[in-house]
């Protein structure tokens, strides 16, 4: 497999598509954050890293936030100043955030913890946390338990040759140190949600994955133009629903 830092620029090479399919996150989610920061997002100034194309940058302004995002990617940045060109966004990420010190009451990572180092990126979030603020990272996860998107998973894996995930989700203690966050006080919280969406945007969005986006043009094709078939036989009505759980971590200093 490419290295992890290929697999995270790998993004910018399908940055329309990433914008058009990937999926939102639920409010509940943004209300367990509130809950877990102790404070509400009106009002509050966050920086949303490794915002990509702006999902939940959006989302995050909608509930009234003062946000700044910041992304590496020069196609996704691009993206995201299309959607939200009021919203300011500069270039970077969490290993060495571009932002003065105390400057942020909550720092979000949605989707994109993976790609830091977090032995760099947690010391860079206290610097730039205000007292009393919080990091907030979170990630739609696959619904293993739903018989053919488990089956998919699987498919997909042996195709793109990477470690199939386990359906067995992390205690509480292991998600924290899996994170880096070990020495932080660590609320989780786990929310399934699911959408409904055609077959197209299924297919778009799991093929704006990291690891489609690594391999070669035609193997990426070969692999959707079986999956197209498989599912239109699965669901003739041409709309599929996907089920995620999100997986989300907020972190207090001490």
């Amino acid at each position: 497999m490419p290295p992890a830092s290929s697999r995270a620029l790998s993004f910018d090479a399908a940055a329309a598509q990433y914008a058009e399919s990937r999926p939102s996150y639920p409010a509940a989610l943004f209300e367990c954050i509130e809950a877990f920061a102790g404070r509400r997002l009106a009002g509050a100034r966050v920086a949303d890293v490794g915002a990509g194309t702006g999902i939940a940058t959006s989302a995050l302004r909608d509930r009234g936030a003062d946000v700044i995002a910041v992304e590496p990617g020069e196609a996704m940045a691009g993206e995201f100043r299309r959607a939200l060109p009021g919203v300011p966004i500069v270039r970077g990420d969490g290993n060495a955030l571009p932002l003065a010190g105390a400057s942020r009451d909550l720092i979000t990572y949605a989707q994109s913890w993976q790609w830091t180092d977090p032995g760099r990126a947690v010391p860079e979030a206290l610097r730039v946390l205000r007292a009393g603020g919080a990091l907030a990272i979170w990630w739609n996860t696959t619904a293993f338990d739903v018989p053919w998107i488990g089956e998919q998973h699987e498919r997909i894996t042996r195709h793109c040759g990477v470690k199939p995930r386990s359906a067995v989700r992390p205690s509480d203690s292991d998600a924290v140190r899996l994170a880096g966050l070990t020495g932080l006080r660590v609320a989780r919280r786990q929310l399934r949600w699911s959408r409904t969406v055609s077959l197209d945007t299924h297919l778009a969005n799991i093929g704006s994955r990291s690891a489609f986006l690594v391999l070669d043009e035609a193997d990426r094709h070969a692999f959707l133009v079986a999956e197209r078939e498989r599912l239109g036989e699965a669901f003739p009505g041409g709309e599929v629903e996907e089920a995620y759980v999100v997986d989300l971590l907020v972190a207090l200093p001490s």
